[in-house]
């Protein structure tokens, strides 16, 4: 056993050092992925305020308005009851279509029902939604 002591002190050693190393790059792992877990926490939080701001707009209500006056009138059935809507556009070109589904498209409202229908050229759209 005396011949051989050195070479067990230096296996001891050795095996302490693989497990101080194995221990230290956990460490950093976990460390790392805490830190990008913050991270996601942080841009969710973020992204929740943001949406408080959108969905808490007063004026969501003249902004709805506005969707009535993106087509001419002769072509909307509008009725807006409380905090709902009903429209109808018959006879819409495709520039006209673009322009209404861009303007729902970038308000806050909850979309109920949106139909868009094809007809030769024209088309028509139903919207039924709330806010």
């Amino acid at each position: 056993m005396k011949k051989y002591q050195n070479e067990l002190i230096v296996a001891i050693a050795f095996c302490m050092m693989c497990g101080a190393y194995f221990y230290k790059h956990q460490q950093f792992s976990r460390q790392t992925e805490e830190i990008s877990s913050i991270k996601r926490s942080v841009d969710e939080f973020r992204e929740i305020v943001a949406f408080q701001k959108i969905w808490g707009d007063k004026n969501i209500a003249s902004k709805i308005d506005q969707l009535q006056t993106v087509i001419p009138q002769s072509k909307v059935k509008w009725s807006k009851t409380g905090k709902k809507l009903t429209a109808g556009y018959d006879n819409l070109t495709a520039a006209e279509l673009n322009k209404l589904v861009t303007k729902i498209s970038n308000l806050a409202i909850e979309i109920e029902m949106l139909s868009i229908n094809k007809s030769d050229s024209m088309y028509r759209v139903e919207l039924r939604c709330k806010w």
